[in-house]
Formats: structure tokens, sequence, C-alpha cells
């Protein structure tokens, strides 16, 4: 439900509700997310230099750009995108900016066409490429992680390269060896080859990978993709 079908008055009584960290843990029921993004918005309109709230939000506003109403997604996650400038405005030797800017455009590339994917590629791909100078293990190796998908879904033409894509995928595992997610897009990457049984491992192994306490809804998103993928390849 969204948030501004909530009385005020019940949410000022509700401990949770005030803290938005507790909130977006629970970011699996929109509302949550939703009311977790007010508070970052609102704190970052009182305080424009505050960038915990900036990071925060543009980051919230990723996961509702996925998990919202359709009709709401391209909005928000265009969004989360002048979040994340604010935030790389205020400091922009941390990562969190560029990655999160890099996420939401490269959201926004998947989900809305060829005009939109060649419009961000170039941002998409110097954000995570700052964000590796920055720090290269930032986040379980997010940057490479998103490079290899960036590699991935850009065509050829453009600088899309299949082997550079199971490059960076593997590096982000030396990282994070049990990343649901590098181990998801290493196996579209490694199908798309023509290596069926190596992919068929790879999707294996997101279904096998321990739930991570602080990505526990993204754990169980791509385990379902995975039980999907190989569903379909039997």
């Amino acid at each position: 439900m969204d948030i501004r079908g909530v009385p005020t008055g019940v949410a000022a009584q509700t401990p949770a509700a005030e803290d938005p960290d507790a909130l977006y843990a629970r970011r699996e029921n929109l509302a949550d997310a939703r009311a977790a993004a007010a508070i970052w918005a609102k704190r970052l309109e009182a305080s424009p230099r505050d960038f915990e709230s900036a990071w925060k939000l543009t980051r919230a506003r990723y996961w509702l750009g996925g998990h919202a109403p359709e009709q709401e997604r391209k909005a928000i996650l265009e969004a989360g995108i002048a979040a994340g400038r604010s935030a790389v405005a205020l400091q922009p030797n941390r990562p969190e900016g560029h990655f999160w800017i890099a996420a939401n455009m490269g959201a926004l590339a998947e989900a809305y066409g060829l005009r939109q994917g060649l419009k961000y590629r170039g941002d998409i791909k110097t954000e995570l490429l700052t964000v590796q100078r920055l720090d290269p293990g930032f986040q379980q190796g997010s940057a490479d992680r998103a490079l290899g998908r960036w590699y991935y879904k850009v065509p050829g033409l453009f600088g899309g390269s299949k082997e550079k894509s199971e490059e960076h995928l593997r590096r982000s595992l030396q990282v994070a060896p049990q990343s649901t997610a590098s181990h998801f897009f290493l196996a579209e990457t490694l199908l798309d080859g023509g290596r069926r049984a190596d992919a068929r491992a790879e999707f294996q192994r997101v279904l096998d990978a321990p739930l991570d306490p602080d990505w526990a809804p993204e754990d169980r998103e791509w385990k379902a993709l995975a039980a999907r993928r190989l569903s379909e390849m039997k």
C-alpha cells in the first residue's frame, strides 16, 4: 500500500517507521520501501548536504524502480539518478553515489529499449569505472559485477564483449564467491556463448548459495530466476 494511505499519526507512533534503514531492510513489502525512500527524501530536502540520505535514496529508488507498478517505474528511476547525482556532488570520492547512478541508469537501459540503452551506456560505464578506481571491492565487487553485465548487454558494435563480461564477472566472484547476482549473470554470459553445461552449473550455484542477510530480498529473486532458467534448460 502507498504510504500516502497511512495516517501521519500512526506512522509517528511506530518507532520502526521512523528508521528508514529498518524499513528498507523490509523492502520486499513495497510500502516499507516507499516509506524509507520518503524519509530519506525528506531529510535530503531539509539538509541538502546529507550525503547518507542522498545515496540511500538513490539505492531505494533503484529497488522501487524494479518493483513499483509499471507506470511509475521510469519516473522513479530518473529520480534515482537525480538523487545519485546529489550524492556525487557532495562526496565525489565516495563510491556509493557513482554506483547507484549506474544502477538506476542500467535499469532504465534494460527496461526501456535500445534508445535508453544507447543514451546511458557511456555514462554507466564511466560511473562503474569510477567505483572501481575509488574502491575495487565496494559492495562485494559490485563494479565488476555490473561491468560484466554491461559488456554482456551492450552490442559488440558499441563496445560489448562476452569475453570481457566473463572476465569481470569472475573477478567479482573472487571478492564475493557466493554472490547470487554474479553467478546468475555469469550463467547467462556462458549460455549466450553456447557453454550450456557451464551455464547450468552457474545457475545451480545461485540455488546453492546461502542468503546474504543484507541482500536476502535480491538473493531470493535471483534464486527464483535461476530455478526457472534451469527448468527451461531441461
